[in-house]
């Protein structure tokens, strides 16, 4: 299909896994609109290092707002966070989608950590150094991420952004649906 709509989205980040993340979803959803992308940096409000799933609720809306002050036709989210649930370490991410008008907010599925991953989060370190550290590598949170590293690349964390607010975009892709 021809593409013959161009649209604006802006994405509350530089890192270019979050960028793609969010190009690709629209791109999907909407594949009629040519969509101009800008990634721009913005403060959290939270934690470097999110930790429970109120403090990376809180960051991913904290973002959206301060990119919903620029002008943009859509507007994306993502806040990567920790949270020890049942006893288990997981990572995962919340994430934002915005006409301007409309938001959705959603959170991702969660990857489950080694315990010394876990432990070394619960007293202060970041998962991405934590990471590039373990495995030897560099800048793996603009990478694949934990999540790629962990599962060999089964899903990584493009994939999974992607995914999710695919699942968030239902909303704009039904509004008759979900008329209030």
């Amino acid at each position: 299909m021809t593409k013959t709509t161009e649209k604006t989205l802006l994405v509350a980040s530089r890192n270019p896994v979050k960028v793609n993340a969010a190009q690709r979803a629209l791109e999907r959803a909407f594949p009629q609109v040519h969509w101009q992308v800008k990634g721009v940096s913005v403060p959290s409000g939270v934690d470097e290092q999110p930790m429970g799933d109120t403090e990376t609720r809180v960051g991913t809306i904290n973002r959206l707002e301060a990119i919903l002050r620029e002008q943009a036709d859509f507007y994306v989210a993502f806040e990567g966070g920790y949270d020890r649930i049942h006893g288990q370490g997981f990572t995962f991410a919340y994430i934002a989608a915005s006409d301007g008008t409309q938001t959705q907010i959603g959170r991702s599925g969660l990857l489950p950590l080694p315990e010394l991953v876990s432990r070394r989060l619960e007293q202060g370190e970041e998962l991405g150094p934590l990471m590039d550290e373990l495995f030897n590598d560099h800048n793996i949170r603009q990478k694949g991420g934990a999540m790629g590293i962990l599962t060999n690349n089964l899903v990584d964390r493009t994939s999974i952004y992607s995914d999710t607010l695919c699942m968030l975009l239902a909303p704009f892709l039904h509004p008759e649906l979900y008329a209030q």
